[in-house]
């Protein structure tokens, strides 16, 4: 198993913003095994943190254990799909079987780090974007009502940056017994930083205030993080607010083993 903490920088903070009187918002991240969980909980009172915090727990559960046996593989789609799957069993299961959790539920965005790429998975509006040579581009596109009517020429992104309806999502954990997980992967450069966040954050924060604040260079990765939060705070901080940041700090290839490295010295002679 590689230690990705060579190669990763990652940290993270929650709010529960000035307005909401829980915070429903669950996060992880271990740079060591290189994942990012986020999820941001709906429905009933203190159901929401119960939603996203199964999310959380089982996803992170699985992927250290997946880290600890050396497991990973460079299409790793169909064990994070897989492991979503099972954290929407379990979140609707409890839903079904426990009258004070009904109609709870929660988003979820997803991040592995592996063999110089990353595998994101998401379920719902919460985000990752990438910031690369100081350009922020928003990786994921919200499974929302909202972003189908602009995928449809209804709304432009303009007016939907002032819609009121940016919180319907069309997709959620929990809600159905089968969920539909959108998948992608990209290669990563070094240098580049990753943000997951949850809609407290861009729903508060304009994307180029985001940019600019990444691309400070008097802050580190945790003043950044707490800066976002405090920005959207400042702004009216009307949902709970979570950040995940990661640095890429240099290549990390997956280690394939003494016939690999033997081929790679040749091919550098």
């Amino acid at each position: 198993m590689t230690d990705m903490h060579r190669f990763l920088e990652m940290t993270s903070l929650t709010a529960r913003g000035r307005v909401r009187s829980q915070n429903e918002d669950s996060i992880a991240c271990d740079a060591e095994a290189g994942f990012a969980i986020l999820a941001d909980g709906m429905g009933g009172y203190n159901a929401g943190e119960v939603a996203s915090g199964i999310a959380v727990t089982v996803l992170a559960e699985r992927f250290k254990s997946v880290w600890l046996t050396e497991s990973y593989d460079q299409d790793s789609s169909k064990l994070i799909k897989t492991a979503i799957e099972e954290a929407n069993a379990a979140i609707y299961r409890m839903a079904q079987s426990q009258p004070q959790c009904s109609g709870m539920g929660t988003t979820v965005v997803f991040a592995l780090f592996h063999d110089n790429r990353i595998a994101v998975a998401h379920v719902g509006d919460s985000r990752l974007y990438r910031c690369r040579n100081e350009r922020l581009e928003q990786i994921t596109l919200d499974h929302s009502l909202l972003q189908e009517q602009v995928n449809l020429g209804l709304v432009s992104r303009e007016d939907a940056r002032l819609s009121y309806n940016k919180n319907l999502v069309t997709r959620a954990l929990g809600i159905e017994p089968v969920v539909d997980v959108e998948i992608q992967a990209h290669e990563v450069l070094p240098g580049d930083v990753y943000l997951l966040c949850s809609d407290g954050l861009n729903d508060m924060v304009d994307d180029e205030e985001i940019r600019h604040t990444l691309n400070l260079p008097e802050l580190t990765l945790e003043l950044a993080a707490q800066r976002l939060v405090q920005i959207a705070n400042d702004n009216g901080g009307r949902d709970n607010i979570s950040v995940i940041l990661v640095r890429i700090l240099r290549d990390f290839p997956a280690d394939r083993g003494l016939l690999s490295r033997f081929l790679t010295r040749l091919k550098k002679k």
